[in-house]
């Protein structure tokens, strides 16, 4: 298969023995192309055909291929637009109650997932209130000690399952079984009964099915419709998804966590540092979107789901505003150290007490919930650094698009994250070597941060031994402490900057970026 849709794309074309089996191919004409085409809607697998077997037997279900209409002058609205042609074109082929909704870079790992679905829905005393059923997003693709801080074990088992208690889960994007009539906007009632019987039983020609699902698939078929706002998924936000559980979940619907023990979904997780930094600028700019619009849980939650419930949901929202103080605290006590100016009470002050506890108290719950969850100690202080580098780069990006997006500078976009990287790159993942290579504005931020850091360090702490003083141990012993750490977090940082050969490494015009932004801010008087 690869080999022919490797030669297809050499060729530009697609062979004429492959039209002839598959009519699907004939429709896209020379002049099409991925974002200007007509509809194409193809029945493969006919599952009410009694000669739809495999080759043991077993009833194949139905197999439909759907690609929506794109016109150039018409907003396709990204995932949710597909989400709501999928929704649609289904209703008129098979209507089933219960819809499934799986990522194209994710697969199916445990078949009994749509059976412990399946039974949430028809649990007598509480299947009539739950809208959907989410499962975990997991990958395959982890090191052991999660280089890059992607294994979402802490939310996955932590945050995930808690929001269980006050409503539910939110809606993740994938791996997540829905209610067919809340996703069209249906509101919840006590006396609400799932009509487990609505499925399409009477069979009609394939062609004329496939000309109306068709019909349903075109750019102009939403116009003047509720669509994108009260009926599917939401239109205007990078997280089409968290804004849609918010809403469904405000309709009165109860959503359900199931995390067996073996994955039920399984994808695959970000092997450079530059896709994780994409994929998590795209989802902390879409959470703090919904944060500052008219669907802040605060307020459009009020009244119809818990405090706790609202909360939960704020916890992502608030994910890109932590940029700012994480900036404040990497660079102006370093910077106060290196210039002698206590920013912190004296360590033998009561005052000092309420920084120390939440200091240790924090890192140690946060290692706590890391071990339990599965991590190692190594992988809960990679995850740490990258707690770092996410707030200088991707939450600091968001902040700033936002801002941006309010004035009406900008519109929203929707980037997906690449998960393909070469030979040489997936074999460093493998290493566990951070992997830099190209020149970015984030490396530079990153790259400055650290290297600052490591100057501050090194001068505040030969000023203080010059200088012989015990009252500056006395009032810059926190600053050390915060200074000190900074630096060690960041020893693989100054490893691809300053030791390694490879062409992972932080290139050479970083470096000298990043030591031309330090020396700035060196010379700028602010103590």
């Amino acid at each position: 298969m690869t080999e022919r849709i490797d030669s297809a794309v050499r060729s530009a074309k697609v062979p004429e023995e492959m039209k002839v089996n598959h009519k699907g191919f004939s429709e896209w004409n020379t002049g099409g192309t991925s974002k200007d085409h007509q509809p194409v809607v193809q029945i493969l697998i006919d599952g009410k055909d009694k000669g739809a077997l495999d080759s043991e037997g077993n009833v194949l279900p139905t197999l439909v291929y759907m690609a929506r209409e794109k016109r150039p002058q018409y907003h396709h609205n990204f995932k949710a637009g597909a989400m709501n042609a999928l929704i649609r074109v289904s209703s008129v082929i098979s209507k089933s109650p219960i819809i499934m909704n799986v990522d194209c870079d994710m697969y199916s790992n445990n078949s009994d997932s749509i059976t412990e679905a399946l039974c949430f829905f028809l649990d007598e005393e509480m299947g009539h209130k739950i809208a959907f059923v989410q499962y975990p997003q997991n990958y395959n693709n982890m090191t052991k000690n999660n280089i890059y801080g992607n294994s979402l074990n802490a939310i996955n088992q932590v945050e995930l399952a808690g929001l269980d208690t006050w409503g539910g889960p939110l809606y993740i994007g994938t791996g997540c079984f829905h209610r067919r009539e809340t996703l069209c906007g249906r509101s919840f009632n006590k006396d609400y009964k799932e009509d487990w019987d609505q499925g399409i039983k009477t069979q009609q020609p394939i062609d004329q099915t496939e000309e109306k699902a068709k019909s349903l698939a075109t750019c102009t078929y939403e116009n003047n419709t509720q669509w994108g706002s009260e009926i599917g998924l939401k239109y205007g936000c990078p997280v089409e998804d968290v804004i849609t559980g918010l809403a469904i979940h405000c309709r009165g619907w109860k959503s359900v966590y199931n995390n067996p023990p073996r994955a039920a979904f399984v994808g695959v997780a970000p092997t450079t540092i530059s896709q994780t930094i994409l994929q998590q600028k795209r989802w902390s700019e879409g959470n703090l979107s919904i944060f500052l619009s008219k669907y802040c849980p605060f307020v459009f939650g009020h009244g119809k789901i818990r405090l706790p419930h609202q909360m939960g949901y704020c916890i992502y929202g608030l994910w890109a505003p932590n940029s700012l103080p994480t900036l404040y605290y990497v660079l102006i006590p370093s910077l106060g150290l290196l210039k002698g100016t206590p920013l912190f009470p004296e360590i033998m002050s009561p005052w000092i007490t309420p920084f120390i506890y939440v200091s240790v108290v924090k890192n140690i719950y946060s290692l706590y919930e890391a071990l339990t969850s599965g991590d190692t100690l190594r992988g809960w202080w990679n995850g740490q650094r990258m707690w770092l580098v996410k707030r200088i780069t991707s939450y600091l990006y968001a902040v700033i698009d936002n801002i941006r997006k309010l004035l009406g500078l900008s519109k929203m976009g929707f980037v997906v994250s690449p998960k393909v990287g070469n030979e040489d790159e997936s074999k460093r993942y493998e290493q566990e070597i951070m992997e830099f290579g190209t020149s970015s504005p984030e490396y530079v931020i990153i790259a400055t941060i650290a290297l600052l850091n490591l100057v501050c360090l090194v001068g505040g702490l030969g000023q203080i031994l010059t200088s012989g003083q015990n009252m500056l141990w006395n009032g810059l012993l926190l600053q050390v402490v915060l200074c000190g750490l900074l630096v060690t977090i960041n020893i693989p940082i100054y490893e691809a900057m300053f030791l390694r050969k490879d062409k992972g490494r932080i290139p050479f015009s970083v470096t000298l970026a990043s030591v031309g932004f330090v020396m700035m801010a060196l010379f700028v008087p602010i103590f």
